[in-house]
């Protein structure tokens, strides 16, 4: 084998590239007009948002959120000068930053999620069976198992 793709190994992986890409498009577009939130604070308030009150390093959020830690840090500072968020030295490694979320933060993120779980639904939930969701789900998680495996 000369280490081509055969025609379905191409099908799959364009299908799975240019669908991610036109879906996290039109859903960010849709999160930005709905609540003025980008497609890239999303999931940095969703992971503040998750952890309550607790604050989250901000290595442990780049590697949450898979980022690098040079791309959070400079957006962390745009999220903080709009009032989303707070950063702070560690308290036991003042090497270290924490990230909190503000309680604007909270509440923008919480009126977000509402429209983003609705534009969700329709760009991606209502195009598929049950059936296919759960397959979708399965083989996503397989595939990030495997990912997670050969780092």
């Amino acid at each position: 084998m000369d280490g081509s793709l055969d025609p379905l190994e191409l099908r799959a992986w364009r299908a799975l590239i240019e669908t991610t890409a036109l879906l996290r498009h039109r859903s960010d577009r849709r999160l930005t007009a709905d609540s003025g939130l980008s497609g890239s604070d999303y999931p940095v308030l969703v992971t503040l948002h998750e952890r309550g009150d607790e604050p989250v390093r901000s290595t442990e959020l780049a590697d949450l959120i898979g980022w690098e830690q040079s791309r959070l840090s400079h957006h962390l500072g745009r999220m903080e000068r709009r009032g989303l968020i707070r950063r702070q030295a560690h308290r036991a490694d003042s090497r270290g930053s924490e990230v909190h979320l503000t309680p604007e933060g909270r509440e923008i993120f919480l009126r977000a999620a509402k429209a983003h779980s609705l534009a969700v639904r329709r760009l991606f939930a209502d195009a598929l069976t049950a059936a296919q969701l759960e397959a979708l789900a399965e083989v996503m998680e397989s595939l990030r198992a495997h990912l997670n495996e050969d780092t």
